[in-house]
This record gives C-alpha cells, structure tokens and sequence, in this order.
C-alpha cells in the first residue's frame, strides 16, 4: 500500500513538473522565494494596521509569530524524523524532473506550505467578518507551494501533508485563542 501510494506520489510529481516551461521558470523561481513576497506582506499588515484597533493588530501579529514558530517546529522535527530525500537529490529523477533548484535539506513535508497555510488559516480564520476581503491572502499559499512542485523539490504528498499541518495549525491556534482576544470572529 505504502509503495504504491510512494509510486503514484512520484508519477504525479513527474507529470505536474513536466507540464513547466522555460517560458514561466524565472516567475516560479521569483514565486518561491519567500522575500519576494515582502511588498504583498507589508500591504496586507498595513491595511490590519489600519482597520484594527492598535491593541488588537499587536495581539494578531503577536499570535501570527507564535504560530509561525510552533508550526516551524513541527515542520523541522518532522523532516529530520522522516528523512525523505527530495526530488531534486532523488538519482533515479535527475534526468526525469525539470529541476530549478536544489535545496539540501528534507523534503517530507513542505515547510512552505505548513508555514504559509498555518498563517493565512489563522488570518482568516479570524478576521473573516470583520475584513471580508481577507481571503485574498490564500493566493499567497496557493502560489507558493505550486511553486515548490514546479521547481521538483517536493512531492505532491510533500506538500497536502504540509497544507493539512499547515491548516490545521492555524486552526488549533484559532480556537485555543479566541474567546482569549478580541479580534476573533465570535
């Protein structure tokens, strides 16, 4: 069971990278890059900045860092736990994968995904009535863990498993701390 679902996690890698192009490769190498997101992070802290009350945008940002490190946590202990090779180290996909970078560490599961998801769950988790156009944050996750397929440096399965850590993270946190702060949706 656990050899076929390994075989089709890497049949699918292989027909998802293989649908990149040359055309696209310096946007999904920009994409993944986690500064590049900086102009998009700073505009969405300031409109928080703005909308909410000082006390209660101290509080978010306080429970975003603390999410941000627990689910960090997670992440790495996983990964040196589990030891899955990634792709782009994998011998027998060298010559198969279009590989557009190379990181040396583990692969099982995506830190971009856990990180990203953990975080824009949170966000939206707890500002959805108050800021309806909050969900615009999940193009951040969205985009950025594509990107991590279309460089061959995860498995499909890298990545759902750190979206569903990711989600349910940001979640957990939610519930703990919303009948603690006053910026959760009540």
């Amino acid at each position: 069971m656990l050899d076929s679902l390994l075989s089709l996690d890497r049949e699918l890698l292989i027909y998802l990278n293989s649908l990149g192009s040359q055309t696209y490769d310096s946007f999904w190498i920009f994409i993944t890059q986690q500064r590049n997101w900086t102009p998009f992070f700073l505009l969405i802290f300031a409109a928080l900045f703005f909308k909410l009350d000082r006390k209660v945008f101290v509080k978010l940002m306080l429970t975003v860092v603390i999410v941000l490190l627990l689910v960090l946590a997670i992440t790495e202990s996983t990964k040196e736990l589990v030891q899955r090779l990634r792709p782009s180290q994998e011998p027998s996909l060298q010559n198969v994968l279009r590989i557009l970078s190379r990181p040396t560490n583990y692969s099982f599961f995506s830190g971009h995904a856990s990180t990203s998801f953990s975080i824009a769950v949170l966000l939206w988790l707890s500002l959805r009535r108050k800021l309806k156009w909050i969900g615009i944050f999940f193009i951040w996750p969205v985009l950025f863990t594509a990107s991590r397929i279309y460089l061959g440096v995860h498995y499909p399965t890298d990545i759902l498993v750190g979206i569903f850590v990711g989600g349910l993270t940001g979640y957990l946190t939610h519930r703990f701390i919303k009948d603690r702060l006053e910026f959760a949706n009540n």
